[in-house]
């Protein structure tokens, strides 16, 4: 739970009670490698800190799954839509290696808001900063080529080609598996 803790009072330092108050509404969640998170049609009723692990975003389809992003430790996963509006997600959410969680539900955190001094604060800021994150991709689809992308993505996550399998990256950077490769062997 430290390192919630740690993310929090980099975002803006809680108060001892409204720390415990929080801290008290999170349930921790040991999962196995591909354990779906967040079904889609179903809707998004906990928001989650990836205490440890890697989770993948995507839209499942019959022939490839629409990988659209990738979230790892210490930071937050929810399909975030469904989440605010608590309405079905139109897409999953599923662990990539085994991943332990802490997560809080909708109506606690909703309390948490009412109830402490810097819960909204801090939950503004981070749906920000969720923006920003969506931001940057849309516009990075729109603007740069899939080579470009592959290789801002491993400057960012230099460890990522190690731990995703590559049909996932493939999918997110927006080319076949065939593609990726072809991509690669230019690079090398």
């Amino acid at each position: 739970m430290e390192e919630v803790k740690k993310f929090i009072t980099d975002i803006y330092p809680m108060n001892s009670s409204d720390w415990n108050f929080f801290s008290s509404k999170l349930q921790k969640e040991k999962l196995t490698k591909n354990t779906v998170l967040t079904k889609k049609g179903r809707v998004e009723n906990y928001l989650s800190f990836i205490s440890k692990g890697i989770v993948r975003l995507y839209i499942p389809q019959e022939e490839n799954d629409l990988t659209f992003g990738f979230v790892f430790e210490n930071e937050f996963v929810t399909a975030y839509d469904s989440f605010i509006t608590q309405l079905p997600s139109n897409y999953q959410i599923e662990t990539l290696t085994p991943t332990a969680l802490w997560k809080i539900s909708y109506k606690d955190l909703h309390e948490v808001y009412e109830k402490t001094e810097s819960g909204n604060f801090i939950g503004r800021t981070m749906a920000e900063n969720m923006f920003l994150i969506k931001s940057k991709r849309e516009i990075s689809l729109l603007n740069e080529t899939a080579e470009e992308r592959y290789l801002n993505l491993f400057q960012e996550r230099p460890n990522l080609i190690k731990q995703i399998p590559l049909k996932y990256i493939a999918s997110y950077i927006g080319v076949t598996p065939q593609a990726l490769s072809r991509i690669r062997k230019r690079i090398t």
